[in-house]
């Protein structure tokens, strides 16, 4: 078996689809291309097809919310997109950034089936739409939920925790049954 020589994955995206190619970062050996957003299934697709690069593994999308800040000209919202090359036993990160007032970007369940349900979680509980989802709905929580509860402005709703001293504190605010 000829296996092909391993390619530089940010050299060759830069090389195929230049434009499409916003920044590159190197990281502890770890590197993460910022594309476009609206050419992420391009990017994907070139990752997955060509010869010596061969990302065939999306492994995770996960959702970032920068709130209060914002990244690369006032965008709130990042997705990474986590690949592995198994014929190259290589990682790669691929991110695209969104504004806050329309979190939007390209589906990539053509490219990766597998994305449908990660799409689909980051849609529910960050709210980024997933622009031609073949079943975009809510995952975890419940269809009348209002709101995306990883989002940083998320009001928290909590109690808390009983320790030694604040057990008096605590217990005048817990409903208990009457006698």
């Amino acid at each position: 078996m000829n296996i092909p020589k391993a390619l530089d994955p940010a050299s060759a995206l830069k090389s195929l689809l230049g434009d499409a190619v916003l920044d590159v970062k190197t990281f502890r050996d770890e590197t993460t291309i910022v594309v476009e957003p609206l050419r992420i299934q391009a990017v994907l697709h070139t990752l997955r097809d060509t010869q010596g690069l061969v990302y065939n593994f999306l492994s995770d999308i996960s959702p970032v919310d920068y709130y209060p800040e914002t990244r690369y000209d006032g965008q709130r919202f990042g997705v990474s997109y986590h690949l592995y090359s198994m014929l190259y036993n290589r990682r790669l990160r691929v991110k695209v950034y969104l504004f806050e007032d329309d979190p939007t970007v390209p589906t990539v369940t053509e490219v990766f089936p597998g994305a449908n349900w990660l799409e689909r979680e980051a849609f529910d509980m960050m709210g980024i739409t997933f622009d031609g989802h073949p079943d975009l709905r809510r995952v975890l929580m419940p269809e009348d939920w209002n709101g995306h509860p990883h989002r940083r402005d998320y009001p928290l709703g909590y109690e808390t925790v009983m320790f030694s001293f604040n057990v008096e504190d605590i217990a005048k605010h817990k409903p208990f049954a009457k006698e």
